[in-house]
């Protein structure tokens, strides 16, 4: 341990040397900018179909001593993640991981931790630290013996079916007081049946009845998530079939730690997968390479005949992982290729070879050039109009995810070996496109950035950008939410950072309260064109709108958000004229707007004064206040070549 801690921070060590070293000469906290790519490597080398790399656990051990507010001034600007754990076992194996896994994802961790044994009075007391801390994850980790610590002895299939009834009874009426009195998402988990209860009986048939009602338990403990919009349910059975054993017996005996330190590593990384998603951070765009990632072979060695997606034993494999990325671009992730290769074979084999799952038409890009890659990632992004820190790059060459992942660090790489039977478990090993619920929009994505190409060209043609944005034919509709739409519009406020003027993240219970709320109005904005249609691209949040709105000062637009696939088109300054108009007629004295500076919402900074809004101040963290006062000369008119239709008024659902 003495010849780890006198490493030279500046030497050529494993990341974990360096984390160490940094410790050991308390500069950790000053390096926290370092910790996610240092990370990130530790988890590229544990196994794909297992839990997290060790050496990534013993990361969070180093980075759970450090101090967060000491980080916070160090970086004032790191994201802070608030969780409060409680359960009914020892839990102390769960907080390295957690501290890690949220790391890893740029946020450091805020922990609450609950007493041994707590999770009843925890749920049940609205005053307990689970509802006062203001979480925004309140991690509830139930073991098996909630259920065996209240049963009879000797027990019976019926006496498990009993308690486990009522248990579920019991589990759904907290998770409704936490839904009600919390202000955070709930994690419960399914409960494993460990195999020394079941053998306990010594007959089949009472075996297979006990399997029966431990799922049906475990299913009404999932069906809570599709009921509760801020209930979310880990499931262990996936995590227990590659991660082992639940407990160690000798440590579940003595120290009450009925999920054993492998397992509860594997539940702070769905933890962690949840967290980023809360955050906004799910990734949009899996880009992949092409030569032994998505076929068998070199192309510009072996030719078209020479590479295989199926009929080999090895092209098999890559047929699968074919399968499996079609399959995440059929839920709205964008697909697009960045290969070292020429183009026109590429198309070909794309088009016409007959082993291919994947067509030239299911990727919205297509680079294939002598370049290198971190370039083209960014040429990619420019295209779509979406940062590189959407991207998750998927390549078999250690050079070239090296490469990427030193020039482009936001960029999620996933590092795939020379077995491609391992492709698809590197690729979901992280949940990078993780979503709490998808839309009918994230279906839609794809097609959607598809018909850009016909606006650019479009666009190329048009003598003048008012030439092209009149032949676009741009029309828009502003409305009240309805409810089939609250899903989308929370997911707008997590995923746009771009055009994110405060960047506020609403949950889906955080929109549907203000859409009820007599004083507020969620307006979401769709779009279409001569190409089609967009589908709901935007909100306008607004509050002061009551009866009182007037008196009070007018009303607030607490926050505006638009995709970045309809930038430049007018739409925003169409909606920001008839929500002013609107205040206007009914009587508001003033319309009031904030915006709040990122590093990625820099475009919109003259969004306000741009339609006639005066500056009135600026708060300490850079928030400039805005003021319209709604006079005849200042409001503005609709862009000429938009065609909106606005309807202000309650929309039945």
């Amino acid at each position: 341990m003495g010849t780890v801690a006198s490493t030279a921070v500046g030497e050529r060590t494993g990341p974990l040397d360096r984390l160490r070293a940094l410790h050991a000469e308390g500069r950790l906290a000053g390096a926290y900018d370092e910790v996610p790519g240092l990370l990130a490597e530790l988890a590229a080398t544990g196994n794909p179909a297992g839990p997290p790399a060790p050496d990534l656990v013993r990361a969070g051990q180093l980075l759970s001593r450090l101090d967060a507010e000491e980080v916070l001034r160090e970086h004032p600007g790191t994201d802070t993640f608030s969780v409060a754990v409680t359960g009914h076992s020892t839990l102390s194996g769960l907080k390295a991981p957690l501290t890690a896994e949220l790391a890893r994802h740029g946020m450091l961790l805020k922990l609450h931790e609950g007493d041994y044994d707590s999770w009843y009075r925890d749920l049940q007391d609205t005053g307990s630290e689970l509802y006062a801390s203001g979480a925004d994850l309140a991690l509830c980790v139930l073991d098996p013996d909630i259920v065996f610590d209240e049963l009879p002895h000797p027990w019976l299939v019926e006496d498990v079916e009993r308690v486990t009834v009522a248990k579920l009874g019991l589990i759904r009426q907290l998770a409704e007081r936490y839904v009600t009195h919390g202000g955070g998402t709930l994690v419960l988990n399914t409960v494993p049946l460990l195999r020394t209860r079941l053998r306990s009986l010594v007959d089949s048939r009472s075996r297979a009845r006990l399997g029966v009602v431990w799922r049906e338990f475990n299913a009404g403990l999932l069906r809570l998530a599709a009921e509760h919009d801020r209930v979310h349910v880990v499931d262990l059975d996936p995590l227990i079939a590659s991660s082992g054993p639940v407990n160690e017996p000798r440590l579940a005996a003595y120290a009450k730690v009925q999920l054993g330190e492998e397992l509860l590593a594997g539940y702070a990384r769905e933890a962690g997968h949840l967290a980023r998603a809360l955050r906004g951070r799910t990734k949009k765009v899996l880009v992949v390479d092409l030569d032994n990632t998505l076929w068998d072979g070199i192309l510009g060695d072996d030719g078209p005949d020479g590479i295989a997606a199926a009929t080999t034993y090895r092209g098999e494999a890559f047929g699968r992982f074919q399968k499996a990325v079609g399959q995440i671009g059929a839920q709205g992730v964008l697909l697009a290729v960045c290969s070292k290769n020429d183009i026109e074979p590429v198309r070909a084999v794309l088009r016409d070879h007959p082993d291919m799952v994947l067509r030239d038409g299911d990727f919205v890009q297509i680079v294939a050039n002598w370049e290198p890659k971190d370039g083209n990632l960014l040429a990619i992004a420019r295209k779509l109009n979406l940062g590189v820190d959407s991207f998750v790059f998927a390549d078999d060459s250690p050079f070239e995810c090296g490469l990427v992942a030193r020039g482009l660090p936001g960029v999620a790489v996933v590092r795939l070996d020379e077995e491609p039977a391992l492709h698809i478990e590197r690729l979901l090993a992280d949940g990078w496109f993780d979503l709490r619920e998808l839309t009918a929009e994230d279906r839609a994505r794809a097609t959607q950035y598809r018909t850009e190409a016909a606006r650019q060209d479009l666009m190329e043609s048009a003598g003048s950008m008012e030439e092209y944005l009149a032949e676009l034919g741009v029309e828009v509709t502003l409305s009240p939410v309805a409810d089939h739409e609250i899903a989308r519009v929370s997911q707008v406020t997590l995923r746009t950072n771009q055009f994110n003027l405060t960047t506020e993240r609403l949950q889906q219970a955080d929109v549907r309260a203000r859409r009820d709320s007599d004083d507020g109005l969620v307006l979401a904005i769709r779009s279409a064109d001569r190409f089609g249609d967009n589908g709901l691209v935007g909100v306008v949040l607004v509050s002061g709108v009551g009866a009182d709105g007037a008196a009070d000062g007018g009303w607030h637009i607490d926050n505006m958000l638009l995709s970045c696939r309809v930038f430049a088109r007018g739409i925003e300054e169409a909606c920001l004229a008839a929500v002013l108009r609107e205040a206007a007629e009914r009587g508001a004295g003033a319309v009031h707007a904030r915006y709040r500076p990122t590093a990625k919402n820099h475009r919109v900074r003259t969004l306000y004064p741009s339609v006639g809004f005066a500056e009135t101040g600026e708060d300490t963290d850079g928030t400039v206040s805005f003021r319209h006062d709604l006079t005849g000369e200042q409001l503005p008119t609709l862009p000429a070549h938009v065609r909106l239709t606005a309807d202000f008024g309650r929309r039945a659902s």
